[in-house]
């Protein structure tokens, strides 16, 4: 055993009852502790509420409504294609009336399955296969016992045939950001599962996507196949972001929330996104924040930080998955516009000798200036970096300057969050 595993055990063991480890102790005695939440499971990203709380959408839950409801009378279902950005209520609409679908149906001796299927999880056609299968499988029932690895989704698939024919009249499968699938097979096996007589349960698919121009790439047989309604969700206003967040008030104690919090964080959302998601994780991290301060109201302070982690995650995700270099070349454009507060972009030349300097702070190899213009160029792309060309003065050609488009400190902030960079710090 290692000294420093030795340490961890005698740590671990000063505290023979658990309950009396200071870093989890719970002292629901102590005049100190403050409690900010009641119900924190309602602002958690993925709860769906009940009908009451979702606010904004009753025309887009009685449009999906409408396609779904022949199930309730055990015919056919259409399919249905919802577009829109994230925080729109595309999933959470999707996914309650489907629910309600499913017991409207039952009432009338119909049985319907439902299956929820996250695309960014589950990106390749055999994944989801191997998803819808197992989740429908009721192994009771059919005697079943569906494999999680060793075969493929044509296994996977007449798995799922027999199931649907043994257990179900009718399955609604969601498909949340579709747009993240490898291909498009998924989709036409599932719309033409009757049709080619693979099985007679009637089958319904709700594809979600973030992207309204998806449809555009799908193959022409699918989009044949499918012949889905489309929806367009537009995102919430501040009044919608406000009325949401008040129908979730009681995630908190009474009289924990100052006055300003729930108009203060609708009105941020809905001028950075009109994205409910992020409303309610904003609104949820401020109670977290007073909850570490041991403060007993939620203050237009603690939502203020919690904007600004929100920010920086919102950062961090727009970079996941860029190289180490291009976070040196972010910093190093960051650190000179946090000097040159009155300069509005930065030549590619002025960037580089900025990177250099960053890259032998922490001994890194240094790209050429060639490929940090290719690298400043693909960050434009992706709206992380506004370039644009200058006219030149006289005797002078035109070059590229560069600038950020999100704040200095954001982006320092989230890029110092990768380990490889902390001695930047």
């Amino acid at each position: 055993m290692t000294e420093e595993s030795s340490q961890e055990t005698k740590i671990d063991d000063r505290f023979e009852d658990p309950a009396d480890d200071p870093l989890f102790n719970l002292d629901e005695d102590d005049p100190d502790r403050t409690d900010i939440f009641a119900r924190k499971e309602l602002l958690k990203v993925g709860h769906v509420p009940e009908s009451a709380r979702i606010v904004g959408r009753d025309e887009e839950i009685e449009a999906v409504a409408a396609e779904l409801r022949p199930i309730v009378r055990g015919d056919p279902p259409n399919n249905v294609m919802v577009y829109g950005k994230t925080g729109t209520g595309k999933s959470l609409v999707a996914r309650h009336v489907t629910e309600r679908a499913k017991r409207a149906a039952e009432s009338n001796d119909v049985q319907v399955g439902t299956v929820y299927i996250d695309c960014a999880q589950h990106n390749t056609e055999t994944r989801v296969a191997r998803a819808v299968t197992r989740s429908l499988n009721d192994t009771p029932h059919t005697e079943f016992e569906i494999p999680r690895s060793g075969i493929g989704s044509g296994e996977y698939y007449d798995y799922l045939w027999e199931i649907l024919d043994t257990a179900f009249e009718s399955v609604i499968i969601i498909l949340d950001e579709v747009d993240r699938l490898d291909d498009d097979d998924i989709l036409m096996q599932l719309s033409r599962a009757r049709e080619s007589g693979k099985a007679d349960c009637h089958l319904g698919v709700i594809a979600v996507s973030n992207k309204i121009e998806y449809r555009d790439r799908l193959n022409e047989r699918v989009k044949s196949s499918l012949r889905e309604e489309e929806f367009v969700f537009q995102p919430y206003d501040a009044n919608q972001l406000r009325d949401i967040m008040e129908h979730r008030r009681d995630a908190f104690y009474d009289d924990v929330l100052s006055d300003d919090v729930i108009p203060l964080t609708a009105a941020v959302a809905a001028q950075e996104h009109g994205d409910a998601r992020k409303a309610i994780e904003i609104l949820r991290h401020a109670g977290e924040l007073a909850e570490r301060d041991n403060a007993d109201t939620v203050t237009e302070e603690h939502v203020r930080d919690a904007q600004e982690w929100a920010e920086i995650d919102r950062f961090e995700e727009l970079l996941r998955g860029s190289t180490t270099q291009v976070k040196f070349i972010l910093y190093s454009l960051a650190l000179l516009t946090e000097e040159n507060p009155s300069t509005d972009g930065f030549s590619t030349s002025r960037i580089y000798e900025r990177y250099k300097q960053t890259v032998d702070k922490v001994d890194a190899n240094v790209l050429s200036e060639h490929r940090v213009y290719e690298l400043l160029n693909e960050q434009a792309f992706l709206g992380v970096v506004e370039s644009t060309r200058t006219g030149g003065g006289r005797g002078q050609g035109s070059y590229l300057e560069h600038r950020l488009v999100q704040d200095t400190g954001i982006v320092l902030k989230s890029v110092l969050r990768d380990s490889r960079l902390e001695d930047l710090a």
